[in-house]
């Protein structure tokens, strides 16, 4: 049974990655060939030359003006997928066409449909603004995952990890010891876990980019959209500095961290993370501290999940795992995709036979 939901949008790339090159991603376990029209507008389709199977994303395969042309044998396919020359003769069969895949640019993401292309436009994206929005500047990147989706979804919805697998980063004592409250939003298909803590250490991720000396109160709000879009809402200010009565928060840092999990496969994950800040805008120097920094946690996840991987598929089955309370959001989480699963399912259309 697949672990991958479909009829949903997913993160395929940044919208930097694609241009007028051939660009291929494993998505969702099909191989999608990305490029950009002389227009500027990103395509998707199938990266398999109909003919024998040959990637277009492969030289000698080129793009001409608006045609992608195979470099085995010279198929010609459109920016629809469909077929427009074939070496040798001018009939071109009917069934030369690629599959093509519904495609949205939005904040700074490029997202493809993967499922019944009929359903694109009636599934919601979710949305992150804040990675192109004015008022904000954002670092990112893409870290390749050997383990399974749902392993990444479990480790972001419980942040005490933090203290333990991210110490000397972002993690302190508080982040494990405080409480978390959890809420379910099943109309709109979303959980939300908080964490505030009023009096916390300053972890270097946030003292060397804010400049904040001593303890603060450190607030943490997720929210996240099955099956992948995934947003921390960080809030760090001295201790005691709360947002005005009418919402303005002038004294505060405010840092939108956001993930978008793509499965590659069932046991492989393309871990997409930007980290957003509404303060030292052009400061390049802290642009580059949070890059590294946060590259180095997300690697340290990658890490530990690759290797929890290793464990899961070498146990026996029926293996009963433990939960406590920092895992009501990761239940909740699990299964809001589970009924998205069911959902696909019940309306997949029967194979033929």
């Amino acid at each position: 049974m697949t672990s991958i939901v479909r009829n949903q949008w997913y993160v395929a790339a940044y919208g930097s990655e694609v241009g007028r090159e051939l660009f291929s991603r494993t998505i969702c376990g099909e191989s999608i060939l990305f490029w950009r029209t002389e227009s500027g507008e990103v395509t998707a389709m199938s990266d398999r030359c109909v003919h024998r199977r040959f990637p277009l994303s492969e030289k000698p395969s080129h793009l001409v003006g608006d045609t992608v042309v195979c470099g085995y044998h010279g198929f010609t396919y459109g920016s629809d997928g469909v077929c427009v020359a074939v070496p040798g003769q001018t009939r071109i069969p009917r069934t030369a066409r690629l599959k093509s895949y519904p495609v949205v640019e939005q904040d700074s993401f490029v997202w493809v449909f993967i499922g019944d292309p009929d359903r694109a436009a009636s599934t919601r994206i979710p949305r992150a603004p804040w990675l192109d929005q004015e008022g904000w500047t954002t670092v990112s990147g893409m870290e390749p995952l050997a383990a399974r989706a749902s392993l990444l979804v479990d480790n972001l919805m419980d942040l005490s990890h933090e203290t333990y697998l991210h110490g000397g980063y972002i993690g302190t004592p508080e982040v494990a010891e405080t409480p978390i409250t959890t809420e379910v939003d099943d109309e709109a298909g979303i959980v939300y876990v908080s964490r505030h803590m009023a009096d916390a250490a300053c972890p270097p991720f946030y003292s060397k980019s804010t400049g904040i000396e001593g303890r603060i109160t450190r607030w943490q709000d997720i929210e996240f959209t099955p099956p992948c879009l995934y947003k921390l809402h960080s809030r760090i200010a001295p201790v005691g500095v709360l947002p005005n009565d009418d919402g303005s928060d002038p004294d505060a840092f405010h840092v939108e961290v956001v993930y978008a999990i793509t499965p590659e496969t069932e046991n492989s994950t393309h871990d997409f993370w930007a980290v957003a800040r509404d303060f030292a805008l052009d400061d390049e120097e802290v642009s580059d501290f949070l890059r590294e920094n946060n590259r180095t946690v997300v690697l340290q996840d990658v890490v530990a999940l690759n290797v929890l991987e290793q464990v899961i598929a070498g146990e026996a089955d029926g293996y009963q795992e433990l939960s406590i309370n920092i895992d009501t959001g990761g239940l909740a989480a699990r299964r809001l995709i589970a009924k998205l699963a069911e959902s696909a399912d019940a309306t997949a259309v029967p194979a033929a036979r």
